[in-house]
């Protein structure tokens, strides 16, 4: 089991969420509460609309769209083509139509079975738990029809709901009464409390580190180009000034090293934080409340699923 969300006790932990979750449920056939029941739909309804999107309608579409455009280029090319010259010109524009109009019943198609059925009960109920201060750890992109990296609002954002204020703790002295007192019920068995792992220190140097870098190949390179130029330069023009470039090539050497040992480093906090992010999952499993993770640590768990 994944990581969810927000896990079935942390919707159970407050009266108000439980109950909106079992009415939404309700409406949908769906226990919202059971992480085994929400994990399969998620897989399910993930793989359909992976589905959806691989249809022949949006490969021919795409097609269609593609050979409209292009087929006026070839005009030049074809003596045959430029001597129907309108008949091309309209056969370009209606199969750029059509290609069009293919693409966006794929895409209509899509976003309705994104925003329909069970799926958006569920995001009801991930609406009304951020409102009641739950927090959601983690939100796939695909849940709310964003692109892989995660960016821009999506096809279906989770709604949004005014915050609530927390529910009123019961009096802890009640009033004195003539009534005689009901017998007390036996008392229900006290729930295991489970603790959220402490986020090591590795785990917190990835997350600095995780978006740095990525410059030392490219640095590096220019560099050595500049060198081999200026070494090229010296020999043509005759000018001794050129081998002065060749100081470039230790440095780009010494660029790539620091690359190469920069990527060591993050590749094994990369490993620590998916060790993390795997002890996450088991505390939400074993009723833990998650909270919320950071975006390196959102986007590792989207590539590594």
């Amino acid at each position: 089991m994944g990581l969810l969300p927000v896990s079935g006790a942390a919707l159970r932990s407050d009266t108000r969420v439980r109950e909106a979750a079992r009415d939404i449920g309700a409406r949908y056939g769906v226990d919202y509460t059971d992480d085994a029941a929400v994990t399969a739909l998620l897989a399910e309804r993930r793989k359909s609309l992976e589905t959806e999107q691989r249809r022949p309608a949006a490969y021919l579409g795409l097609l269609t769209l593609m050979a409209g455009m292009f087929l006026p280029f070839g005009i030049p090319l074809s003596p045959a083509l430029d001597a129907h010259l309108f008949a091309v010109l309209g056969a370009a524009g209606a199969l750029t139509v059509v290609g069009a109009a293919l693409l966006v019943h794929a895409r209509a198609q899509w976003k309705q079975a994104l925003r329909n059925g069970p799926l958006a009960g569920y995001r009801e109920v991930l609406g009304i738990a951020r409102a009641h201060g739950i927090p959601l750890a983690h939100i796939p992109p695909w849940l709310e029809g964003r692109t892989t990296g995660g960016g821009g609002k999506g096809a279906a954002p989770i709604p949004t709901y005014p915050p609530v204020e927390p529910a009123p703790q019961a009096p802890s002295d009640a009033p004195p009464d003539s009534t005689p007192a009901p017998t007390p019920a036996p008392p229900a068995p006290a729930s295991v409390s489970v603790s959220v792992p402490p986020k090591p220190s590795a785990v917190s140097h990835y997350e600095h580190m995780a978006d740095a870098g990525g410059w030392h190949d490219e640095t590096g390179c220019l560099l050595f180009l500049a060198g081999a130029g200026g070494v090229t330069w010296a020999v043509t023009v005759g000018t001794a000034v050129g081998y002065a470039a060749l100081l470039l090539v230790p440095v780009a050497v010494w660029i790539w090293l620091a690359g190469r040992r920069q990527g060591r480093e993050k590749e094994e906090l990369r490993e620590e934080a998916l060790k993390y992010v795997t002890a996450l999952e088991a505390a939400q499993a074993a009723g833990a409340r998650v909270p919320e993770l950071s975006p390196q640590l959102r986007a590792l768990l989207d590539d590594h699923h």
